[in-house]
């Protein structure tokens, strides 16, 4: 996977301490998928130039043909599409299929391409994650995970799955943001540390007048701000309800 080094592929702080390796880089090593990042425009030209041609070319044939609404657009846009491979469109210089099949299952691709972060255990086996504490079900194997790392999967869909190794965790949660009186059920063993965080979230209210989650957490942010972008670049897509083809013929 050829790239720039947008935050997005790459850690650009030189003085990062952790891993130089993004969430999507995770993911790309996870599915055995190479990244390499360009270290200037000019060293992938091709896109760059193909960007720029697309950029300036589709205004202009759209204006063209008097397009001035989302509908008339959608409806254009396969012909464009045709017309430009036509046109612009070069075989390959070795026709021979290099894609490599997926060999994840469903499932393996979910936990992939979630959110994932690192939490320690506490001697009660909770953590804390996007201002929600996890009490992980106390059996006699968890036990043995007291102060161990575990892996918080937060998926695109908003759930969230607990892994330690290969091994997924069943666990409660105790939702900070939630009201004090929720009359939420915790075993007495427990009991100090949902009290701890509770505590901290009666001293920020009253200290901020606010509730909110992590500004980091990908499913409550992240998450919506690219729907918003993909909603500003064509709202078929996020809202196909709303839309229909138009039937005006062109003139």
């Amino acid at each position: 996977f050829y790239s720039d080094r947008h935050a997005v592929f790459h850690v650009s702080k030189r003085d990062a301490k952790t891993e130089r390796l993004t969430q999507f880089g995770r993911v790309l090593h996870d599915l055995n998928i190479e990244l390499i990042c360009a270290n200037s425009s000019q060293a992938k030209g091709r896109v760059e130039r193909a960007n720029k041609t697309l950029q300036d070319r589709l205004v202009k044939e759209m204006r063209l043909q008097g397009i001035d609404t989302i509908e008339q657009a959608n409806a254009w846009l396969p012909d464009f599409i045709a017309d430009f491979n036509r046109r612009f469109a070069k075989p390959a210089k070795y026709p021979k299929d290099m894609h490599r099949p997926v060999r994840e299952m469903t499932d393996e691709l979910n936990d992939i391409f979630a959110w994932q972060e690192l939490r320690k255990l506490s001697k009660s086996l909770t953590f804390q994650y996007d201002k929600i504490v996890y009490l992980i079900d106390p059996t006699e194997e968890n036990q043995r995970l007291i102060n161990q790392v575990v892996k918080v999967l937060d998926r695109p869909d908003g759930t969230i799955a607990i892994q330690y190794g290969l091994r997924k965790l069943t666990f409660k949660v105790f939702d900070k943001l939630a009201d004090i009186d929720q009359g939420q059920i915790v075993d007495s063993k427990r009991l100090g540390a949902v009290l701890k965080f509770a505590q901290e979230k009666q001293q920020e209210f009253e200290q901020q007048q606010t509730r909110n989650r992590s500004k980091k957490a990908p499913t409550r942010t992240a998450q919506q701000r690219a729907i918003r972008q993909l909603e500003a670049i064509n709202p078929v897509l996020v809202h196909p309800e709303q839309f229909k083809p138009s039937t005006r013929k062109k003139p």
